[in-house]
């Protein structure tokens, strides 16, 4: 090479090429930190709506019980509530279940709602219910219908638990 020649010699390069291997290992680092947050901020997002709308159709359909049947209760059902409409004098009775999800130890919660008998509507209330009867359960007591729901989301690198507990007054008979 010419002395007035100007270029990078090979020890530039590797220093150079070694920078940038620096730089893209960080962004990697980063990007990889990111979708982990994402993924554990899902879970909980999940397990927390699927607890708030199990607490949301029970809360409802409990205030206007008159009747609420938790004791001697056996799998799937969960919990028994029943009302006579007035002015109808239609007889409704709503029935909580806990039934298996394919492939997982977790339950999902249906609603029955039966009219004079008759089923006339099931939904999904909620998925992902943990049906360990430490972590989901109903009492009534003393005019208070005291329910405790745990919803476990597991996404494989993380799992996640919401559990709450709403104290419900139904309507007096």
């Amino acid at each position: 090479m010419k002395q007035d020649e100007k270029g990078s010699t090979l020890l530039e390069l590797i220093i150079a090429i070694a920078i940038m291997v620096l730089v893209a290992g960080a962004a990697q680092a980063g990007i990889f930190q990111i979708f982990k947050i994402t993924e554990l901020n899902s879970s909980h997002m999940t397990a927390v709506s699927q607890v708030q709308n199990a607490g949301y159709w029970i809360a409802h359909d409990a205030r206007m019980a008159q009747g609420v049947t938790t004791d001697n209760l056996t799998l799937p059902d969960f919990l028994i509530l029943s009302w006579i409409e007035q002015g109808s004098c239609d007889e409704y009775q709503l029935t909580y279940t806990l039934e298996n999800m394919a492939g997982s130890p977790l339950t999902k919660m249906l609603r029955h709602q039966y009219i004079n008998g008759v089923l006339n509507t099931t939904t999904l209330v909620a998925q992902y219910i943990d049906p360990d009867s430490g972590n989901t359960r109903c009492e009534y007591d003393s005019g208070i219908l005291t329910l405790t729901i745990t919803a476990t989301v597991d996404r494989g690198s993380s799992i996640e638990k919401e559990t709450r507990i709403y104290k419900i007054v139904p309507r007096p008979s």
